[in-house]
């Protein structure tokens, strides 16, 4: 049973699928039992909600056993370019010619479990769900999804980024629905189980270790400040920002001023924005979120010009191990792309998977056919 509901759920007997257009008719404490563990909770996904960011819109599916939520998940709709995973070539430059004159060329309306902004797609069931409850629930929930996305007219539906135990634990639901799996950017993390940075570096070969000390004595020029709130250098923060999604190759959404003032507010205590300062002149923002054991790095955002002389992207991957020392987390898990430098500094990477699924059979078996040239597995 399927209900579009815009205020708390009534206590039943009988698990009713529920979606919601807002995450605030549900309520923090209610989302966040399903999400125990998880640092994007409730006060996140509002602070994504409250951005503004494009053409989103969102939903949170969530499934009421006996007057509580047992699983919950949030969602998006907006249209999608099939081509915003497609490395820069020839293939993404056609695309582009022939949408100069087609705008709707390859752009679908999507509906998609997970959200833009979060690191995964976490599927969040309540801690008296038993472990063998967890497809059905699961499935149910999928059913709900699929329908919402059918009423919004949505003719492509996808699942974002769930990461390889997950993938593994409902792979045989998602091929049973006939869902296309496309590798995503996996995810990078580093375990604090050092004492100090000196124990650090010294796991690191010696070639990295020699120059990681030569760029760190770029910290002899750099001020580094950790705020709570940005206040007036937002204007600066945000063209940091823009000027590093330009160089970046795959662009989906674009985060606005009050998703990074809204990050901020909502997760206060729980989050800051470490800025990189060469005299008065700001060229580089780190924003972080945390809980008492993982610091997740969201975004780095440089002058990718001026700070690049300053090798501030090493330092502020040493400045975020510092932080996590210093208040006792326990992993950093520094986000996706841009592997190469992460993995010399000894993190390793979780497999994360996209699944997609057309409403048309011809064009889900090109889909399938095809995805290979859309995935993103490949660390680089």
């Amino acid at each position: 049973m399927l209900q579009f509901a815009h205020k708390r759920p009534f206590p039943r007997a009988d698990p009713v699928t529920q979606v919601y257009d807002t995450i605030r008719a549900i309520g923090r404490e209610a989302w966040n039992a399903c999400f125990r563990g998880h640092v994007e909770d409730y006060d996140c996904l509002l602070a994504i909600e409250d951005a503004g960011i494009g053409d989103f819109e969102w939903r949170y599916l969530t499934i009421v056993e006996d007057g509580k939520i047992s699983a919950a998940m949030p969602a998006f709709l907006c249209p999608y370019p099939l081509d915003t995973t497609l490395e820069e070539g020839m293939p993404r430059r056609l695309i582009r010619r022939v949408r100069q004159r087609a705008s709707g060329f390859l752009v679908l309306r999507l509906a998609c479990l997970g959200s833009p902004c979060t690191e995964t797609g976490a599927i969040g069931f309540h801690a008296d769900v038993p472990e063998e409850s967890r497809e059905a629930l699961f499935g149910q929930l999928l059913t709900a999804f699929e329908t919402l996305a059918a009423e919004e007219g949505c003719t492509l539906t996808g699942i974002k980024d769930i990461p390889a135990p997950v993938a593994a634990e409902f792979g045989a639901l998602f091929s049973k629905r006939r869902y296309a799996a496309i590798g995503g950017l996996p995810s990078a993390w580093l375990d604090i189980d050092f004492e100090t940075i000196d124990d650090y570096m010294a796991r690191l070969s010696a070639g990295t270790r020699k120059d990681m000390r030569r760029k760190l004595k770029s910290f002899d020029a750099v001020r580094v400040e950790i705020r709570t709130e940005i206040g007036d250098l937002l204007p600066r923060v945000m063209a940091l920002y823009h000027d590093t999604r330009n160089r970046s190759e795959w662009q989906f959404e674009e985060l606005t001023p009050a998703y990074f003032e809204g990050i901020l507010t909502h997760m206060a205590g729980r989050s800051f924005c470490a800025l990189y300062f060469v005299g008065d002149e700001l060229l580089a923002a780190n924003l972080i979120v945390h809980d008492e054991q993982l610091a997740i790095d969201k975004f780095f955002c440089m002058d990718g010009e001026r700070g690049r002389p300053y090798n501030l992207y090493f330092l502020s991957w040493f400045t975020n191990l510092r932080y996590c020392l210093d208040h006792g987390l326990s992993r950093y898990q520094s986000g996706q792309a841009y592997y190469e430098n992460k993995v010399r500094l000894g993190s390793q990477l979780t497999a994360n998977t996209m699944f997609f699924r057309h409403r048309n059979r011809l064009l889900q078996a090109l889909l399938r056919l095809v995805s290979p040239l859309f995935s993103q597995d490949e660390a680089k």
